[in-house]
């Protein structure tokens, strides 16, 4: 079965997350979804729509945590599937539009930040959780994070993983538009349609500046060093493997800061 549902309505497409059961994010649904983003960059449409099945009690349940390496090796590099992806969605010419109902955990959280424009389900809530499975996460997803999160809520969901609602989120300025569910289908069509009707040679500059800009954060080679050498510390540490374990075995982790 495929992983993802890929449907094309005039210049406009969708791609539905479609692995049971919690659309984890594993290397094979992200292959899914980067090739459904190239064929409809091929197809010159306008706009895209992402999204989960009608009905889900969970958008994504994040990161694929069996994937992440547990020998020592840094858990998220640039060729991290996850990394991929998110550059593909900002890359890609078109708008994209996350279509959002049900929970999202951990890095589903920056794979929907990462799209152009969020539609959330009045019930829907987002959690970002490396700090509660003893994940240090990487710089481009941090920067990733604070273009769309201002600094007091994005610190608050790193610090505490807790969920956050989708109203709280659209108050922030995070998430575009909140509805019930039974109307976020029909209001994210009427917001993807107002889109198809303006000019793709300019939403294509318009976009590509946009990101070009909020990339403008020079860093020093000496403190991306030090960063990477704080990383190192945390996935090479007892902590990190607890993590793993914990979630595994669906349990509390217990950290002790080593």
């Amino acid at each position: 079965m495929s992983l993802v549902i890929v449907e094309v309505n005039g210049a406009m497409g969708t791609i539905t997350l479609n692995r049971a059961k919690v659309n984890a994010l594993n290397g094979e649904l992200i292959d899914e979804i980067a090739s459904a983003l190239a064929t409809m960059k091929a197809r010159n449409l306008r706009v895209i729509v992402l999204r989960a099945k009608r009905g889900a009690k969970v958008f994504s349940a994040g990161h694929e945590v069996t994937e992440l390496p547990t020998n020592g090796r840094d858990p998220i590099t640039y060729n991290d599937p996850l990394r991929q992806i998110v550059r593909a969605i900002q890359l890609h010419p078109c708008p994209v539009i996350a279509m959002v109902e049900g929970s999202v955990w951990g890095g589903a959280c920056e794979l929907v930040m990462s799209c152009d424009l969020i539609v959330a389900a009045q019930d829907t809530t987002l959690a970002i959780t490396p700090a509660k499975l003893g994940v240090p996460y990487n710089l481009s997803g941090i920067l990733n994070l604070m273009k769309v999160v201002n600094m007091p809520i994005i610190k608050e969901m790193l610090f505490t993983a807790r969920p956050v609602s989708a109203q709280r989120l659209m108050e922030c300025g995070v998430i575009n538009h909140v509805v019930p569910r039974e109307e976020l289908e029909s209001f994210t069509q009427q917001l993807a349609m107002q889109i198809v009707e303006t000019s793709p040679l300019v939403l294509r500059i318009l976009k590509e500046e946009l990101r070009v800009l909020a990339s403008a954060h020079p860093i020093t080679p000496e403190a991306y060093e030090r960063i990477q050498s704080l990383r190192r510390e945390v996935y090479d540490s007892e902590d990190y493997q607890e993590g793993i374990r914990a979630f595994l075995e669906k349990r509390k982790p217990e950290f002790h800061g080593r």
